[in-house]
């Protein structure tokens, strides 16, 4: 840890004049990044920017990515309307997920009155933004770009444009130029859904004078569990900064499904007419049936290989042709979904050599009695994707990822399926397996749904096996699906357990809300009102 803590600087910035005096907070010190870190930072910068021109220069966006990054050209602020001044937040999502995983809250916070700024770092993040909240963009409550490199002068040129009231950061990105400016301005920093993995715990003690001087400079630290509280003191945090408030994970973030853009001239089934028998109600049994209708598979097991990474295709398509070798399954229907868009193609390719007989949702393809292979090769469809399957098999825990959020195909009342690599959602993934609803090799808290005397022999089978390497995981994970997708009303009881834990979790994101406020408040007095900016 720094042994030098220099006091707040008084910048130009127009969010610092209305902190000096008000409350303790505003006072707080400065943890300065140790100098090795920015000697670091500068030297890998042109290094970064080379990075970023290997990987994006040939994308319609290249020229706007690079001003955004670099801090030479930014979108305009959000709009400050005469009903709702409450200030702009900035978030940072890094991907896909965290930006799925903090949508509901800055949905609450979009709803309660203040304008958001949102920051990504990959293009698959970027991408889901500019999606998500593609209404709160065009009606100027919410601005987007990719995340300033973390230089003092860039992050400098982004604070003075964005003057954000507060800064919100999900699940373990940190930066510590970043943190350290927002300390100099007296801009609170809270760590949002905060999470710190065992792995990811020592890779931040290897530079402990960074983690500490970023830890420090955190105004509060929410986190999802009692264990990543506990590294996160050990890193240099006080135990005054953390609060521990759940996972944002369980938080419904479904997004309706868009029954226009499945109807297409090809489908058996006109999807206006499954809209109708959608009911107003969340109701997941009948979703999945009209979707089912509408795609013509009404009368097939269907399962989904979701958001898959590279070697989890190859293990999809192999239990696939596992179920279809047994006469009850082998009308069976695999959706495959992978994860980021660029490896579509790839994906088409490795199914193509199976054999098996494929249809793309990009080519407009109908799925039709021959179809074995759907391959799922769009955006923004991944709900109505878990809603239509019986058994969902959630990618990057195959291969040690860490996990993708289970509480999606959950909050549809999809069973789950998941590999022995979770650690990004692993009290999630042990609460769904405690009912029911996700079974993952090894996982001690599984607990079987069972309907009669014959399937809880079935699946007490399936649940007191234990692998020892990936290979006998698959073993169990085919034994797992098989036994789903030969008795649904089985897996749809499992389902219903899943989104019934789900629905009871979700004061997660009142919480942690709560917390962000008070924060907000504590630096912000109230007697300012909607004079904040």
């Amino acid at each position: 840890m720094p042994s030098s803590h220099t006091p707040s600087d008084t910048s130009s910035h127009s969010t610092d004049t209305r902190l000096s005096g008000h409350n303790s907070l505003s006072d707080r010190a400065v943890y300065q990044t140790p100098f090795y870190y920015q000697f670091l930072i500068g030297v890998l910068k042109p290094l970064y920017r080379l990075q970023v021109w290997r990987r994006s220069h040939k994308r319609d966006n290249y020229q706007q990515e690079v001003a955004q990054r670099f801090g030479k050209q930014y979108p305009p602020r959000p709009a400050i309307t005469g009903h709702s001044n409450k200030g702009v937040i900035w978030c940072h999502a890094v991907s896909l997920g965290e930006t799925n995983t903090v949508a509901p809250l800055l949905d609450a916070l979009l709803a309660s009155g203040y304008q958001i700024w949102l920051t990504n770092t990959t293009q698959t993040g970027f991408a889901r933004g500019a999606s998500r909240f593609a209404d709160a963009i065009a009606q100027n409550r919410m601005s987007h770009s990719y995340v300033p490199v973390d230089t003092p002068t860039v992050i400098e040129t982004f604070l003075t444009h964005v003057q954000p009231i507060a800064a919100l950061f999900v699940e373990t990105e940190l930066w510590a130029n970043i943190l350290t400016k927002l300390a100099e301005h007296q801009i609170p920093s809270i760590l949002v859904n905060g999470r710190l993995s065992a792995s990811s715990f020592k890779s931040y003690q290897k530079i402990g004078a960074v983690s500490s001087s970023m830890m420090k400079n955190l105004a509060l630290i929410i986190a999802q569990d009692s264990d990543s509280a506990k590294r996160f003191r050990q890193l240099g945090a006080d135990s005054a900064q953390i609060r521990v408030a759940g996972s944002l994970k369980w938080v419904i973030n479904t997004p309706k499904i868009d029954v226009e853009a499945i109807d297409s001239d090809n489908l058996a089934v006109d999807a206006k007419d499954a809209s109708a028998q959608i009911p107003s109600k969340k109701n997941a049994l009948a979703k999945k049936n009209a979707l089912a209708k509408a795609f013509a598979i009404a009368d097939r097991p269907v399962w989904v290989a979701a958001s898959t990474h590279n070697g989890e295709e190859e293990t999809a398509l192999s239990l696939h042709q596992q179920l279809l070798s047994q006469t009850a399954l082998a009308n069976t229907l695999l959706i495959i979904v992978p994860r980021h868009p660029e490896r579509f193609d790839e994906v088409a390719a490795l199914i193509e050599k199976t054999g098996l007989t494929m249809a793309r949702r990009s080519f407009d393809e109908a799925i039709n009695a021959d179809t074995q292979v759907y391959l799922a090769d769009s955006m923004g469809e991944m709900m109505t994707w878990y809603t239509l399957a019986n058994v969902a098999l959630v990618g990057g825990s195959l291969v040690d990822i860490g996990g993708h959020n289970p509480v999606e195909p959950a909050s549809v009342a999809t069973p789950i399926i998941m590999g022995r690599h979770t650690q990004s959602c692993q009290s999630v993934v042990d609460k769904l397996a405690e009912v029911g609803a996700l079974y993952q090799p090894n996982n001690q808290f599984y607990r079987p749904m069972t309907i009669n005397s014959s399937n809880e022999c079935a699946k007490s089978t399936v649940n007191h096996q234990y692998g020892t390497d990936s290979t006998d995981d698959i073993a169990l994970i085919y034994k797992q699906l098989e036994a789903w997708l030969s008795d649904l009303p089985l897996a749809t009881q499992a389902g219903q357990a899943g989104e019934t834990i789900t629905v009871q979790q979700q004061a997660v994101l009142t919480r942690q809300l709560a917390m962000i406020e008070d924060v907000i408040e504590r630096y912000y007095p109230k007697n300012l009102g909607q004079e904040i900016l």
